[in-house]
């Protein structure tokens, strides 16, 4: 029997996967169209190292244990305690300190259930009142990168709602040189357990051995011919600014309660990703059903006047980009994560990604996705073991 796996795909997913199969003895070839490994993970050159998104792990999953496990994830930055204490949330077109009353009370309820086949806008109307549920489903927008979070299954947002907003410390852990660095070690370590990998190189149709595709859905879809694999997903604007340091005004948090945006510091915790005197932030703001670019970015640009007073002026570098289709998967009213794609495709193929039938939100999706993928793959070849 082969013992020969193939992964399309060379971003968290795929060096996932290709990891967990070699670690098990199987040769492990992963073909990457771009030039690099990295993906959606990708980070901009230096002096500025910018993400195309999500930049934070949550140290409270499954994903979190596979890598701290194989000393993946490498040194942590920590906020200074100035720059926590400039962190807030706009309501009323103002930056608060305190989240509103029904609100808090939605975070302090954690242990009442939300139902599966409602929409999370009317269930958290009933119980908090409509203020409080378009509030709760604006700030989990950073999550889904989607402008009416509220349409989206009550039980999918209202985890996600005690993910980020839990009463405990947070689970949020920002890692130095960001998730950029955590690709390089991924790639350094597949190398070393022998996995090859081809860059530049563009699979057109699966072949016989056991594979691995851990691309974006809709790649998927087409190197598989297999229309079912749709899923729903975000849209949204994103803005990166350098600008000239103001720590007395600069916000190091902020989700926007109004509208659904969400502003954070790439280099209060992490000084390594701009120049010496500068900071750098990311901010996004959801696309609305049937907005242009043009009006989304102007209200991203106005959220940004109150995160970074003055920041037109004081912008030394700038990068605006759009994200749609490519934010993880979301949940409608009745539907779960196990009704996402399923991972086992049948004839020895596999999937893995962000919007696939895996726990999880957006980047955990596509990690824990791997594992298991690579756990089916490594079955079909006659190496499968109990994870790690």
């Amino acid at each position: 029997m082969t013992r020969e796996i193939t992964v399309v795909g060379g971003g968290l997913a795929g060096l996932i996967a290709a990891i967990t199969c070699a670690e098990a003895g199987a040769a492990v070839t992963l073909h990457e169209a771009h030039a690099s490994p990295g993906g959606r993970a990708r980070a901009t050159d230096e002096p500025y190292v910018a993400h195309d998104g999500a930049h934070v792990f949550y140290a409270d999953g499954p994903h979190w244990t596979w890598l701290t496990e194989r000393g993946l994830v490498g040194r942590l930055g920590r906020p200074r305690a100035r720059a926590l204490l400039h962190s807030g949330f706009r309501s009323g077109g103002r930056i608060r300190l305190r989240l509103p009353a029904g609100f808090l009370r939605m975070v302090l309820h954690r242990r009442r259930p939300a139902p599966v086949d409602r929409d999370f806008h009317s269930w958290a109307s009933e119980h908090y009142g409509e203020q409080a549920a378009l509030a709760a489903a604006n700030a989990i927008s950073v999550v889904t990168y989607d402008a009416h979070t509220g349409r989206l299954s009550a039980a999918f947002v209202w985890r996600l709602l005690h993910r980020v907003f839990a009463p405990k410390p947070p689970a949020v852990r920002w890692v130095v040189g960001g998730w950029q660095s955590v690709v390089d070690r991924l790639a350094e370590r597949a190398r070393e357990l022998g996995v090859h990998i081809e860059s530049n190189s563009r699979v057109t149709e699966v072949g016989a051995r056991p594979t691995i595709v851990a691309t974006e859905l809709a790649s998927a879809r087409v190197l598989l011919g297999d229309e079912s694999l749709r899923w729903e997903s975000g849209h949204c604007e994103m803005l990166d600014l350098a600008v000239r340091e103001d720590r007395r005004r600069d916000h190091f948090v902020v989700f926007d309660l109004d509208e659904g945006g969400f502003h954070e510091s790439y280099s209060m915790q992490d000084p390594t990703v701009a120049p010496p005197g500068e900071s750098l932030f990311q901010l996004d703001m959801p696309v609305r059903v049937g907005e242009s670019k043009a009006e989304a970015r102007r209200r991203l640009e106005t959220f940004a006047d109150l995160a970074l007073p003055d920041w037109r002026e004081r912008t030394v570098w700038k990068r605006t980009a759009t994200a749609r289709g490519r934010t993880g998967a979301l949940d409608l009213p009745g539907q779960t994560w196990r009704d996402r794609p399923a991972i086992d495709r049948g004839d020895d193929v596999f999937l893995a990604g962000d919007m696939v039938a895996a726990p999880g939100m957006r980047g955990e999706i596509a990690m824990n996705s791997a594992v298991t993928a690579a756990q089916g793959a490594l079955a079909a070849v006659g190496l499968a073991r109990e994870p790690r």
